[in-house]
């Protein structure tokens, strides 16, 4: 994902494109739940696993990641080859949404750190680490007529800012990325699972607003 800084640790790099195949699989899945065909699925599998990182690249002006890496294009194309031949029962449950927050909060760091290392400021850094989580998942709603996380209550975009924001914060501190970027990384995933487990949610306007005219 990231070019032209200091190589990725080995559990970060695995998180890299763990988060890749998650991602592709969540499209690929959508896909095969939609009836779709195999070109299709596999579409679906690529926007969805490299759309955040591609809308990031391109926002800050940075070579596409995918496109530079050799890996990304088939583990796309190899997620959808296991969707496509599967059975739909092997994903069913949590199991799925769970390994989702995990490639959440991996990427918004990973996308915070290269934003940060192509001269953008903290705020827009964060945001970028924001969008490298999240976009991915949106096209791929948008693509498939389906109801966007950005509409849902629940906790998701607001996890993947909380680990964006703390490694960009202590990245600007100047504090060792080997505690930075997994403390950053772990926070993200504890919010994000704490909303899967207990169902929490932001507040909707208006919703504790009582009496006439409310």
């Amino acid at each position: 994902m990231l070019q032209n800084v200091p190589a990725l640790p080995g559990i970060f790099r695995f998180l890299d494109l763990a988060g890749i195949a998650v991602f592709a699989l969540s499209g690929a899945l959508l896909a095969v739940r939609l009836r779709r065909d195999f070109v299709t699925l596999a579409f679906f599998a690529l926007v969805t696993g490299v759309g955040g990182g591609s809308v990031r690249d391109l926002l800050i002006d940075a070579p596409v990641f995918w496109v530079r890496d050799p890996l990304v294009a088939p583990l796309c194309l190899a997620v959808a080859l296991l969707a496509w031949f599967s059975p739909e029962r092997w994903w069913e449950g949590r199991l799925l949404v769970w390994a989702d927050a995990v490639g959440l909060a991996a990427y918004a760091v990973l996308g915070t750190v290269k934003a940060l290392d192509y001269g953008l400021t903290p705020v827009t850094g964060a945001l970028m680490g924001v969008i490298t989580g999240c976009a991915g998942g949106i096209i791929r709603d948008v693509l498939a007529g389906q109801p966007s996380i950005l509409m849902r209550p629940e906790i998701y975009i607001t996890a993947a800012t909380l680990a964006a924001a703390l490694a960009a914060g202590g990245t600007v501190l100047g504090l060792p990325r080997e505690v930075v970027w997994p403390g950053a990384a772990l926070a993200g995933f504890v919010l994000r699972g704490a909303a899967i487990r207990w169902s929490l949610a932001i507040p909707e306007y208006g919703r504790k607003r009582n009496g006439p005219g409310s």
